[in-house]
């Protein structure tokens, strides 16, 4: 399985913004040019996250976007259940009538059971860890 740049990208903007959280709205072509993101792509990505109340937004000359919620409260698993619609690896976790076999499907308890783990663990990471992390990888390379 593959996470999609959906959420791979929207982390790293979502990170970005944690790291500029006390400078107020942020523009998304700073961000851009930081991460070597287009620009457009970012605006797919923080719509969805404005709308599950992530990322607010303020416009006019210093308008911009920030977080909505503090880097600590925020995990990887809800930008990515954001994102990706979801965090289902099958259909059929989620919707069982959408496969003739899922009632007697032995296969579809792994699919459900690693669905669970791997949610479970990217919840457990917050965007606060990942700014340590960063801190951390920066003080190793000196």
């Amino acid at each position: 399985m593959k996470l999609s740049t959906r959420s791979r990208y929207g982390t790293r903007l979502v990170l970005d913004m944690a790291q500029h959280y006390d400078q107020g709205p942020i523009r998304l072509s700073d961000i851009a040019r930081r991460q070597n993101i287009s620009m457009k792509y970012l605006e797919h990505l923080v719509r969805p996250l404005k709308q599950a109340d992530y990322v607010m937004s303020v416009r006019g000359p210093k308008g911009g976007h920030y977080l909505a919620r503090s880097p600590e409260e925020i995990s990887v698993g809800d930008i990515v259940s954001v994102l990706e619609g979801g965090i289902e690896l099958t259909a059929c976790t989620v919707d069982p009538d959408s496969c003739q076999r899922s009632d007697d499907c032995a296969t579809r308890f792994v699919w459900h059971e690693a669905t669970k783990a791997m949610y479970r663990r990217l919840s457990q990471i917050t965007i606060s860890d990942l700014m340590k992390m960063e801190c951390e990888m920066r003080e190793d390379a000196k």
